[in-house]
């Protein structure tokens, strides 16, 4: 399949004819027709070229497939229901530019589109370009106040245990190579014992009860698995084998999870791996495979909930909106009272970045990321709102220095035991000349020692009192519990030091609190987001689960410039009755 781009068609006159008369007047039109009309082209097919080849015979027109996909989105709906309105709707045809009578396509040219733009990586395309077409409107604009929040993605595989794990994975295994070769399969195993223990999921049965039980049922999956890789890797097979990707799933499962060892007298040893220090010891966390089916999808726990799947990260713009249009001052309306349509009331915030990870990546890890991709785009922010998760003295320091941003958030304060306790000497206690480099503790000792290091990849210095000054100390009940009999402070940087001691003093001060409350308002759309499916990944693996989010966004933003467009509030002012009769009674 090939691209041969072409300007999108004008709308079919018989169709235009059709919506003037169905929406007259200031009835509101649809979203789809909105779109065309407010935005016109502003997708091109040049810009998924590199997803498609260039020859074989031309297939539909992959910038209004991306228009159908964010609809699809925007309406939550399936493939079939989308390919489906392309071809009943006239809203539809009407931004896609297509005749009354056209066919449309079948809906696996969506499945088939979604993966040839995740695998050439242009997942950012739609996004990109509707941004660059709201920025030249000046929706959105660099300087600006935007923030971030994140919120959980559970993945469209089963959450499997480490022995379900095991066994699928076998499964998943036999599964594709009878399909790729029936006739070697028959050939290597026995067909009618392997059809017993895999012929059906591993979630469809109870495993034992006991411990024991399930201790051997574990080993004799490793079994039958070591034994299918051995077969596959034998000389006599045939070599492609072992390209398939469920094969080597099953290698790494294996390699996660078990260790397999020959003893001198030639026999095998197969043990299951367990935490350290009882156990051999398992991988990381953000390596493990928790799916043969997901490669992609992690384990991980954020407060009280515990999910298999990735992360979703969203930021948004959130400056002011602009003064009230309807009512102008001096008329002696009340604060909060706006007529419909007001600009005031219909400003839109606009998703700006959307990045999905998997579900190890923490926030802090994902702030320079998303403050360097609105920078890529020169949407870079002047405040940037964030919780205390993507905080951080260093973070702060750098965003200010490399992009001009003010992060803005509370950060962490100090949790060491001393400081929880509330009664001890935690380290804002004590004093540090950094020019002397030395550190003097709340009863007047100097520290014997200061020493350079690198913590978690951050430059710092190790402080250390002499136990002679800390033994007989009267206070160090209070102030250290090593068995050394002395204390050791982890000093920041001059300017990280400094930055964070700003910070922590300004989180407390009024102004502060009332300028982040700003950051609030993210959790609505998370909230709008989750209403669309974002807290479910609708495909398997990250890239189509990454591009699946940005449709969203797309849509998510689409549907709030409707609200803009056709000046819709865009949160309902709720009036009581009695509210109205004092508002007739008072003109």
């Amino acid at each position: 399949m090939c691209v041969q781009p072409v300007p999108w068609p004008e709308p079919d006159p018989l169709i235009a004819a059709a919506i003037a008369a169905k929406y007259p007047g200031k009835r509101p039109r649809p979203l789809a027709v909105l779109i065309r009309d407010h935005l016109g082209q502003w997708l091109r097919d040049e810009d998924f070229a590199a997803a498609f080849g260039i020859r074989g015979r031309p297939g539909w027109s992959p910038s209004r497939l991306a228009l159908v996909t964010v609809l699809q989105r925007a309406e939550n709906l399936a493939d079939r229901q989308a390919a489906e309105a392309v071809r009943t709707r006239i809203d539809w045809q009407y931004l896609l530019g297509l005749p009354l009578d056209d066919p449309g396509f079948d809906h696996t040219v969506l499945a088939e589109f979604r993966a040839r733009v995740s695998g050439a990586g242009l997942e950012q395309v739609a996004l990109d370009a509707l941004l660059a077409r709201l920025a030249a409107e000046d929706l959105v604009k660099a300087g600006g106040k935007q923030r971030t929040d994140s919120t959980h993605v559970v993945a469209a595989v089963a959450a499997l245990t480490r022995l379900q794990l095991a066994g699928e994975s076998v499964r998943a295994a036999l599964e594709a190579l009878t399909a790729a070769q029936p006739d070697w399969v028959a050939q290597r195993i026995c067909v009618p014992d392997f059809a017993r223990r895999y012929g059906t999921p591993m979630t469809s049965w109870r495993p034992p009860a006991s411990q024991s039980g399930q201790d051997e049922l574990a080993i004799a999956y490793a079994r039958d698995g070591y034994a299918l890789l051995e077969a596959v890797c034998h000389p006599s097979s045939p070599g492609w084998l072992r390209e398939l990707p469920a094969v080597d799933v099953l290698r790494r499962v294996l390699l996660q999870n078990y260790t397999r060892t020959i003893t001198g007298d030639g026999r095998e040893v197969i043990r299951r791996r367990e935490k350290e220090p009882e156990g051999d010891g398992l991988p990381p966390g953000h390596a493990r495979i928790a799916s043969p089916y997901d490669t992609d999808a992690r384990w991980a726990a954020r407060r009280d909930t515990f999910w298999l799947g990735y992360k979703l990260h969203i930021t948004e713009t959130c400056d002011d909106p602009p003064p009230c249009s309807c009512r102008p001052a001096g008329t002696g309306a009340r604060e909060g009272e706006h007529g419909q349509g007001c600009a005031h009331l219909v400003f839109p915030n606009l998703i700006t970045t959307v990045a999905t990870t998997d579900a190890t990546v923490t926030d802090n890890q994902m702030t320079e990321p998303v403050q360097d991709a609105l920078a890529a785009r020169d949407l870079a922010p002047g405040r940037h709102y964030a919780d205390s998760g993507y905080l951080s003295a260093a973070l702060m320091v750098s965003a200010l220095a490399r992009w001009g941003i003010a992060l803005i958030g509370p950060l962490l304060t100090d949790n060491s035991a001393q400081a929880r306790a509330g009664t001890g000497y935690a380290r804002a206690d004590f004093t540090v000349d950094y020019d002397t480099k030395t550190v003097t503790c709340p009863q007047g000792k100097t520290s014997s020692s200061w020493t350079l290091c690198t913590q978690k990849g951050q430059a710092a210095a190790v402080a250390t009192f002499s136990p002679g000054d800390c033994g007989p100390c009267p206070a160090r009940p209070q102030c250290t519990t090593s068995s050394r009999k002395r204390r050791q402070i982890t000093i920041l940087p001059r300017d990280l030091a400094q930055a964070q001691a700003a910070a922590r003093a300004a989180g407390k001060t009024i102004p502060f609190q009332a300028d982040y409350a700003r950051r609030a308002g993210v959790e609505g759309t998370m909230h709008q987001a989750a209403s669309h499916g974002a807290r479910r990944a609708r495909y398997r693996g990250l890239p189509k689960t990454r591009l699946d989010h940005l449709y969203m966004a797309c849509a998510l933003n689409l549907l709030r410039l409707e609200a803009f467009w056709t000046g819709t509030p865009l949160d309902r002012q709720r009036t009581s009755h009695l509210a109205r009769l004092e508002l007739s009674l008072a003109a």
